[in-house]
């Protein structure tokens, strides 16, 4: 399959082309109207959270991170944190700190958890998986995380050779039925995004283990069968999963390894459970662009988005342990609607999102930089109110440049650092204009700045329909990146995927689909609802 956007593409690629396209579009929020989704929602019938399979051997798992002595300032330094071994415990770490449950939530009579890795309407399509070989503690094999329990399932066994070092992969898929179940043909949007901030969630977790990921090239049909998804008889009825990628988790300066193979003899354990029994739509688009967006076998990898030439990144001063930080990442409900930011703040919030070699959230990216934040400022001190956009690499400099409105000035703040690529488009009171673009949300108004993440759309896509989840695992790690930072500025941030996609491009002076904006977030002072009760994530294992 040909990467480079001048290769005319095949006629199977060129009608999966026209598949992603056209749900893009279909899947548009508008001013006159929404994408189609449910009409009613009952929540007492949400779909079951949590993946379970029946028959799988459990394994509890140790809860670590309370133990876990990294600072959140030393995620940031290379070769700071000495890398823990790998086995059983630590990888309780790992998964505790990506897709673990962070606490339970309760008002009223409702009660429901809430996690490490962030997602729309906290509906976790997310599922994980992690192949081992040679851990101490756990059995060669594959195995699902049951995030409920922080437990592992044996999903698969089979007589692996003896390895001279340890080795982990951790594999992520999506239930799309959790999504579409409230956002309809939205949906798969949605699901791409949460994988991107699991991604970010595990590269933050390992880094604070001293370790660090390498994306695997792996096509859509072998990582199926390498996680057991392609197999009719294990789920029956149930809701499948749609395979989404696969990373390796290195200790230190480790090499990285072979992917192991799943021999034909291997014993497979395990029947997915059923997660609503009376589904009450369906969304045909949404199963055709999954199918459209799929990696092809053989596609070439990327080169690395990190940015070798940046200065050291300097985060919040603070003490403060990095698992203590990822477990207190929370979504913003409500923002303090005066609340001021300081200039330095928002300039580390910035230089966070800029990728640097070494540093997560970047090493679980397996593309090139493509995506870029549009900044309406609200109320930062020593900044104007307006609109700004923070170009990721040199070359979207003159693609911005070239693709936004004439009428924007292009300037450079004073006081910014040099190699932050901040520019001013236009002054003026945004707040106002920002809420309606994103569904009438005050989140967007009340904030010290809200942003688009415009991605590289039309070029990164021709030849490469699979790359549109990728442009949106991307979003989600920036989004993640950001969710984390503003917690140690003791701020807050809030992902918002509801918005009027077209009207932020009008706004804009886009008139083509070179850039489109694919993901909102906002940043502010969080305002705290008395009424909601917080209770530990595992109160029986304690």
């Amino acid at each position: 399959m040909p990467d480079d956007p001048h290769v005319a593409p095949s006629a199977a690629v060129a009608e999966a082309l026209g598949v992603v396209h056209a749900y893009h579009a279909r899947s548009k929020h508008r001013l006159e109207r929404y994408a189609a989704g449910p009409e009613t929602l009952d929540w007492s019938a949400q779909p079951d959270p949590f993946r379970t399979y029946t028959g799988a051997g459990v394994q509890l798992l140790p809860l670590g991170a309370d133990a876990l002595a990294s600072r959140w300032q030393a995620v940031h330094r290379p070769g700071a944190i000495p890398p823990q071994p790998l086995n059983a415990d630590t990888l309780g770490t790992l998964l505790e700190l990506t897709l673990g449950l962070a606490a339970w939530k309760q008002a009223g009579p409702d009660r429901w958890a809430v996690r490490c890795n962030p997602s729309s309407g906290n509906l976790h399509p997310t599922e994980g998986y992690v192949l081992a070989q040679g851990l101490p503690g756990l059995a060669d094999g594959l195995w699902h995380y049951r995030p409920r329990e922080h437990a592992l399932e044996r999903r698969c066994a089979w007589p692996a050779p003896a390895v001279s070092s340890p080795r982990l992969y951790v594999g992520f898929s999506a239930v799309l039925w959790r999504e579409l179940w409230k956002y309809g043909e939205r949906a798969f949007r949605y699901c791409q995004l949460d994988a991107g901030h699991a991604l970010g969630a595990l590269a933050y977790a390992a880094a604070a283990l001293g370790w660090h990921l390498r994306p695997v090239s792996i096509g859509h049909e072998a990582l199926a069968a390498l996680l057991g998804l392609d197999r009719d008889a294990d789920f029956g009825k149930a809701e499948r999963e749609e395979p989404e990628l696969l990373v390796e988790v290195l200790a230190g300066g480790a090499a990285s390894h072979t992917l192991p193979v799943i021999p034909p003899d291997a014993v497979w354990h395990g029947q997915a459970n059923v997660l609503d029994r009376w589904p009450m739509y369906r969304w045909p688009v949404v199963d055709e662009v999954a199918r459209a967006s799929r990696r092809p076998a053989g596609v070439s990898e990327h080169a690395s988005p990190a940015d070798a030439a940046l200065p050291p990144l300097q985060p919040a001063a603070t003490e403060v342990r990095a698992a203590t930080l990822i477990r207190a990442r929370r979504s913003a409900q409500r923002f303090v609607r005066d609340a001021q930011q300081d200039l330095a703040s928002f300039l580390r919030l910035l230089d966070a999102l800029l990728p640097r070699t070494g540093l997560p959230p970047w090493s679980g990216l397996n593309a090139p930089v493509r995506v870029h934040p549009l900044l309406f400022v609200h109320r930062v001190e020593g900044l104007a109110a307006g609109v700004y956009v923070l170009p990721r690499s040199a070359s979207a400099v003159t693609t911005l440049r070239s693709a936004l409105s004439e009428g924007f000035t292009w300037d450079q703040p004073e006081g910014v650092p040099a190699h932050l690529p901040l520019y001013r488009l236009a002054d003026g009171t945004t707040a106002k204009i920002t809420r309606t673009l994103s569904c009438h949300q005050a989140l967007a108004a009340d904030c010290t700045f809200t942003l688009a993440l415009l991605a590289e759309f039309d070029a990164t896509l021709a030849a490469a329909p699979w790359a549109y989840r990728e442009l949106h695992h991307e979003a989600g790690l920036i989004a993640q990146a950001l969710y984390l930072h503003a917690e140690a500025e003791g701020l807050r941030g809030t992902g918002i995927g509801c918005f009027f996609d077209d009207a932020v491009h009008a706004l804009l002076g886009l008139a083509d689909a070179r850039f489109q904006s694919l993901y909102h977030f906002t940043v502010g002072r969080p305002q705290p609802d008395a009424r909601i009760a917080s209770e530990p994530p595992y109160p029986d294992r304690r």
